[in-house]
């Protein structure tokens, strides 16, 4: 038994490993000005120095291996903050705090940009990058909510949280980032989304705001 223990406890390291190899490799291959046209199971496949069989059998699916590639991305980009960001006590502190985490993140990785681009062309990308900004809108929305409480309208929350969700998008970072710099960028969203709260949410009582 400890014997048969070993040999798949070495088998699981190497399935890790090759796993590994194979997200690198595609996270690469996104990374390339052609990365998008030429993204496939067999292409990755080949940059790791696997069969596509190995790759299948990992992933099951391209769009497996895009979620695979995106969690890691997300990883290295400090997304993991976004608990740390949502549980603060002061909402708009947290969302301060979600801009910068976000503004970090486009600004990390040229994949996030390349796949961002293909939404356009590519459906299955597409699929995934709504599905996976979706979640931003809910971290939004959990906090204009904390911090319009009862005071505001559905309406006012709603305009709120959809303005945010734009102001917060890859698509906006990228627009800003011409002749601005990553800082002057988180400046200038903090800005418009304090802004957005200032004109859709009345102030809420002293007595109402969370306590520091």
């Amino acid at each position: 038994m400890r014997r048969r223990s070993y040999v798949s406890s070495v088998r699981d390291v190497a399935a890790a490993e090759k796993r590994d190899r194979v997200i690198d490799a595609a996270a690469k291959s996104l990374r390339k000005h052609a990365g998008i046209a030429s993204f496939s199971l067999e292409n990755v496949a080949k940059a790791a120095g696997v069969t596509r069989l190995t790759v299948y059998n990992q992933f099951g699916s391209r769009r497996a291996l895009l979620e695979a590639v995106f969690d890691e991305i997300a990883r290295q980009g400090g997304l993991a903050g976004i608990a740390d960001a949502m549980a603060m006590a002061d909402p708009r502190a947290a969302l301060d705090r979600l801009i910068e985490i976000f503004c970090t993140f486009w600004s990390r990785d040229a994949a996030v940009g390349r796949l961002h681009d293909a939404m356009a062309t590519d459906p299955e990308f597409a699929a995934t990058l709504v599905e996976r900004n979706e979640r931003r809108r809910k971290a939004v929305g959990a906090l204009v909510g904390r911090i319009a409480g009862k005071t505001a309208s559905r309406r006012s929350r709603q305009d709120a949280v959809d303005l945010i969700f734009a102001l917060t998008s890859y698509a906006m970072f990228a627009m800003l980032s011409k002749g601005r710099s990553a800082g002057e960028v988180r400046a200038v969203v903090k800005s418009a989304c304090r802004g957005v709260l200032h004109s859709l949410l009345p102030e809420r009582p002293a007595a109402d705001r969370p306590k520091a």
